[in-house]
C-alpha cells in the first residue's frame, strides 16, 4: 500500500518505541497511544513495535502484558544492550506499515503531533520531522547540543536538519532504502537526510520526562556525535593531510630562518628546550591524525565482521519466520 492508495483504504502506521529500562512511564506511554489510535481510527491502523535493549526492571513484563491483550502491541526484546541507534533500526526492521513514526518511550516527543505528521505524509512527504524549538533541559547541555548540530551538519557530506532528532514518520519506501546500510554504527538522522526522497520538518517543544531518568547521558551524546561525523563526513581525514602538508611547510621555513640565523649570529646558543617541545607536540599531533584513521579504520573493520544488528532474544505477536534479524 503507497500512499497513492490510502484514500481508497486506510494505510498501517507503525509506531517504533526502543526501551530501557522504561517500567515507570509504559503505563501512560500505552493510554496515550491507544487513545491516538481511537482518535485516528477513521483515517489509518496502527501497530505499536517495541525494541527491549535488555531491560533489567519490569519492562518486558509489562510488554508481555500489553502483547497479550493488544495484538498490535509487537516486541523484541535484544540478547544485550546493542545501543539507542541500532535499537532503532531493528525496529524500523520489523515493522509492517505503509509508514513508521519514531518515538522515545519517555513521552518527551508527543505521539499526538503524528496527526499532523500523518496529513503531510498524505501530501506526498516521505520523511516529517519534529524539529525542537524548545527543550527542558540544562542551558549547558542544550548549547552542547546546538553546537554539535551545527559542527555535524557544516561538514557533512549532505545537510543534516538541525535540532531535529530520531522523532520522525517516514514512509516505507524510506525503511526499505535504510534497511540497504548495514552500518554497525548506524546514524539513523544522518542517514536519512542523506537518502534524500521529499522531507519536511515541524517545529514542536519538547516536554520534560515524565518518569524515570534519561539513559542517554553526556557520554553517549558525545559518542553518538562522533558516529555522526566519522559516518557522514571525510573532511577529518582532510584536516589531518592539510595540518600535515601545513606543518611541514612550517618546518621548512623554520629550518631555512634557523640556517640563515646561524650564518649571521654563530654565536647562538643550542635551543635544547625548542627541540623537545617541537618532538613532543609532533608526537602528540602525529598520534591525533593516527586516531583519526583508526576511527576510519575500525568502522571499516566491523563492517568486514558483519554483526548482526542485534540478536532477538524473545518475541511478542512476532512469528519466528518474521525475525529478520
Amino acid at each position: 500500500m503507497r500512499i497513492d492508495s490510502a484514500i481508497a483504504c486506510r494505510p498501517l502506521i507503525s509506531i517504533t518505541i526502543p526501551v530501557l529500562n522504561e517500567a515507570d512511564n509504559l503505563d501512560m506511554l500505552y493510554a496515550r497511544l491507544d487513545e491516538l489510535s481511537k482518535k485516528m481510527a477513521s483515517k489509518c491502523d496502527m501497530e505499536f513495535v517495541f525494541s527491549d535493549n535488555h531491560s533489567d526492571d519490569r519492562t518486558w513484563e509489562i510488554l508481555s502484558e500489553f502483547a497479550r491483550r493488544d495484538p498490535r502491541v509487537r516486541a523484541i526484546r535484544f540478547s544485550k544492550n546493542v545501543g539507542f541507534q541500532r535499537s532503532i533500526l531493528a525496529n524500523y526492521i520489523h515493522t509492517r506499515g505503509d509508514a513508521v513514526l519514531q518515538i522515545d518511550a519517555d513521552l518527551q516527543d508527543p505521539p499526538e503531533l503524528l496527526e499532523k505528521f500523518f496529513a503531510l505524509w498524505l501530501e506526498g512527504y516521505h520523511v516529517v520531522y519534529g524539529v525542537r524549538v524548545k527543550r527542558r533541559e540544562g542551558r549547558l547541555i542544550n548549547a552542547f547540543r546546538r553546537v554539535g548540530y551545527w559542527i555535524i551538519d557544516k561538514i557533512s557530506e549532505h545537510p543534516i536538519p538541525r535540532d531535529a532528532g530520531d522523532f520522525r514518520l517516514v514512509d516505507r519506501k524510506v525503511i526499505d532504502a535504510v534497511q540497504k546500510f548495514r552500518s554497525p554504527n548506524p546514524y539513523l538522522r544522518g542517514l536519512i537526510a542523506g537518502l534524500g526522497f521529499k522531507q519536511i520538518g515541524i517545529t514542536y517543544e519538547r516536554s520534560a520526562r515524565v518518569a524515570g531518568s534519561s539513559k542517554f547521558g553526556l557520554a553517549q551524546l558525545i559518542r553518538l556525535g562522533l558516529t555522526g561525523v566519522f559516518n557522514h563526513s571525510v573532511i577529518p581525514l582532510r584536516i589531518a593531510t592539510y595540518a600535515g602538508v601545513l606543518l611541514l611547510g612550517v618546518s621548512i621555513v623554520g629550518a631555512l630562518y634557523y640556517a640563515v640565523l646561524r650564518i649571521f649570529h654563530p654565536d647562538l646558543p643550542r635551543g635544547l628546550a625548542s627541540i623537545h617541545i617541537l618532538v613532543l607536540f609532533g608526537i602528540g599531533f602525529q598520534s591525533l591524525l593516527l586516531g583519526i584513521l583508526g576511527e576510519y579504520l575500525r568502522r571499516i573493520y566491523v563492517l568486514l565482521r558483519s554483526e548482526p544488528t542485534a540478536i532477538v532474544e524473545q518475541a511478542l505477536n512476532i512469528a519466528p519466520d518474521e525475525l529478520k534479524l
